[in-house]
């Protein structure tokens, strides 16, 4: 279960020191969609396939509506995606005034609403 942080290469930089991070997960996640495809469930339970999470983080960091745009158009549209809302500002956030709240509802649905509406299979 991947994650797909972030698509904006500023952002991943700016508070992971990861400059390449856009690039090298575009690969990584084509790559893991090649080799086990699309999440398949049996009874209930996950038995094969990919599931990424995606963190929604204020003020669309993130990048989160692109996230999902690469998803559904670079990935599969039946990816399975978990869009957590569980962003808490820590350790340096407080250094960070966009992103030393917590997201708002708003912003979840945003994401949240946008996925279901490119038909990506929503994790709950």
């Amino acid at each position: 279960m991947p994650d797909a942080k972030y698509l904006n290469s500023d952002s991943s930089e700016k508070y992971s020191f990861a400059q390449d991070y856009p690039d090298v997960m575009k690969a990584a996640l084509r790559e893991m969609h090649r080799q086990v495809g699309d999440l398949e469930i049996k009874d209930g339970l996950a038995i094969r396939g990919l599931l990424i999470r995606h963190l929604v983080m204020p003020n669309n960091v993130a990048g989160s509506i692109d996230i999902i745009d690469f998803l559904a158009n670079e990935v599969s549209k039946n990816t399975f995606v978990n869009i957590m809302e569980q962003y808490r500002p820590t350790f340096k956030a407080h250094n960070f005034p966009e992103i030393n709240r917590p997201i708002t509802h708003q912003e979840f649905h945003t994401v949240y609403d946008y996925a279901k509406k490119r038909g990506l299979r929503l994790a709950d």
